[in-house]
């Protein structure tokens, strides 16, 4: 489990909410699955260390922490988007809007659906997540079609690393067009990785790949010291 002292490799940070008296084992100490300890608590501070090293959170009875390897990211730049989705970007009816529903993105996430009848999104996960969202660490894409929220992603950012933790999508296609507004809005803040943990069919046909757990560290400690801005991507993908 998360041992009580406070990793060496933490990012700085200001408010004492955002520390936390837990340490992580190495990632590299993770087993097969990818699972690398239980215990500790869901506050920002212990969420922020996690996501810097490279773990997240995926169940909270027992509360365990996982590091899987191989690690899926979609390069920024390199989403693949169809014909067919662009005319439906174009033509769809669909809008998007950041960080407006955060909380309505999570439940959306939460909610059980064919093929997924129980979800890891519970309560004290929401709880969690909006905090950081109003601690500025957590975002979301909104997917309208006129007044109803059709679907939505949302994720956990630190500098220039956004790990994109769950979407839903309400009607056809709606996830997608949640996908495509979310990698424009990072390629436009400066973000350089976009991890979406685990690799999909659908993860897969956007263009996500599957890369070392190790090149995956490399990466993330690169970019979790860059400077940027989310909103900064606004007006390119704002009201699509």
């Amino acid at each position: 489990m998360p041992s009580e002292k406070r990793g060496s490799d933490e990012p700085q940070r200001d408010s004492e909410e955002l520390t936390t008296r837990f340490r992580f084992p190495h990632p590299s100490t993770a087993d097969e699955d990818g699972f690398v300890a239980v215990g500790g608590d869901l506050k920002p501070g212990t969420l922020l260390l996690a996501y810097g090293n490279g773990i997240f959170p995926w169940t909270t009875h027992p509360l365990t922490w996982w590091s899987p390897d191989p690690r899926t990211i979609i390069p920024l730049g390199g989403l693949h988007v169809s014909r067919s989705l662009r005319k439906v970007l174009r033509t769809g009816g669909f809008s998007t809007s950041f960080d407006r529903s955060f909380r309505a993105v999570m439940q959306g996430c939460a909610t059980p659906r064919r093929g997924r009848e129980e979800t890891w999104i519970s309560p004290a996960f929401i709880s969690a997540y909006t905090r950081l969202h109003a601690l500025g660490f957590a975002h979301s894409v909104e997917v309208r079609h006129g007044e109803s929220l059709a679907g939505g992603l949302y994720g956990v950012s630190i500098g220039g690393f956004f790990a994109g933790e769950s979407m839903f999508s309400e009607e056809e296609n709606a996830s997608k067009v949640a996908l495509v507004a979310m990698e424009e809005k990072l390629r436009a803040a400066g973000f350089e990785l976009f991890d979406v943990q685990f690799l999909t069919p659908h993860l897969r046909s956007m263009g996500a790949v599957e890369i070392p757990r190790a090149e995956y560290l490399l990466k993330l400690r690169e970019a979790v010291k860059l400077r940027t801005d989310f909103a900064a991507g606004a007006k390119i993908t704002e009201g699509r």
